[in-house]
């Protein structure tokens, strides 16, 4: 075997360009630009480049504070509602690359939904995130929500939705589980949910989510272990399963592995590294 064309690696750079992968969890500095302005952010997402080029990545969605209280950085919060250029930032810079969808306050509706208005209905962002920590968050089941959810619904946009069953138990009141997202789109079974990191314990949140066909599940956040996509595929279809890296914080091959790697067909994963995300954002996959 000639050594200089034998890779143990990723798959090759026209491979990685074939799948046109999307990444749906994109996690630089979290969304947060620190009080300087967007310089930490920028950065981060400087530090992601290389290995973003490397998997040929096509676009990828990050999740930006936009000033409504999810941080609990005052300085950094009267400098985001006062300097909407700070928020845009990143997609400003890398236009062709970044989407957003802004971090939402669940305990302060009232703002949430002036965001929203400001950021989906009149910006360029495509959802919103529910966060499983900090300030902003709260158990996404909470009927207190609902004129979120319904405000994100009549303008189409993706709700993302951190989820994690923790080991004995919650630790943060606040965080959601894939038990109560399943309780949400039940109630509004016309919008779009993304199940974020499946849960981390993946088998029980494939389980939670498997009959609401308007829940999708994101593959990212959690340790690689053989046997996920395989019963993702099986449990809820590929249909329904879409990439994240979580990259910087997480590494790219583990994450493409869980996917590039799994014992399901190439269409498939076609499906789960770009096709799908697109389809939730009414773009064209061709």
């Amino acid at each position: 075997m000639n050594r200089k064309q034998w890779n143990p690696g990723l798959p090759s750079p026209e491979t990685l360009k074939r799948y046109r992968i999307w990444d749906s969890y994109f996690t630089p500095a979290h969304g947060h630009p620190g009080d300087d302005g967007s310089n930490a952010l920028v950065a981060d997402i400087k530090r992601a480049l290389p290995a973003i080029q490397k998997g040929r990545f096509e676009r990828a969605c990050y999740f930006p504070h936009v000033g409504i209280g999810t941080t609990s950085d005052q300085n950094l919060e009267h400098l985001l509602r006062t300097r909407p250029d700070v928020v845009l930032g990143p997609m400003t810079r890398w236009p062709k690359f970044l989407i957003g969808m802004i971090q939402v306050n669940s305990n302060d509706v009232p703002a949430s939904l002036k965001a929203i208005d400001r950021w989906l209905a009149d910006g360029p962002m495509v959802g919103v995130y529910l966060p499983g920590g900090g300030p902003g968050a709260r158990r996404c089941d909470d009927p207190a929500l609902g004129p979120l959810i319904e405000r994100v619904a009549e303008l189409r946009g993706v709700i993302m939705v951190h989820t994690w069953f923790k080991t004995g138990g919650k630790r943060n009141p606040s965080e959601s589980t894939p038990s109560e997202l399943a309780v949400l789109a039940a109630r509004y079974p016309e919008q779009t949910f993304v199940c974020a990191h499946a849960g981390g314990e993946w088998q029980r949140g494939l389980r939670a989510i498997r009959q609401h066909s308007n829940v999708h599940v994101e593959t990212s956040g959690f340790d690689a272990t053989a046997g996920f996509i395989e019963m993702a595929v099986r449990e809820i279809t590929a249909g329904r399963i879409i990439f994240g890296s979580h990259l910087p914080s997480r590494s790219l091959g583990t994450e493409l592995a869980k996917v590039i790697s799994a014992d399901i067909g190439e269409e498939d994963k076609r499906l789960i590294l770009g096709q799908n995300f697109r389809r939730l954002l009414r773009v064209d996959s061709k």
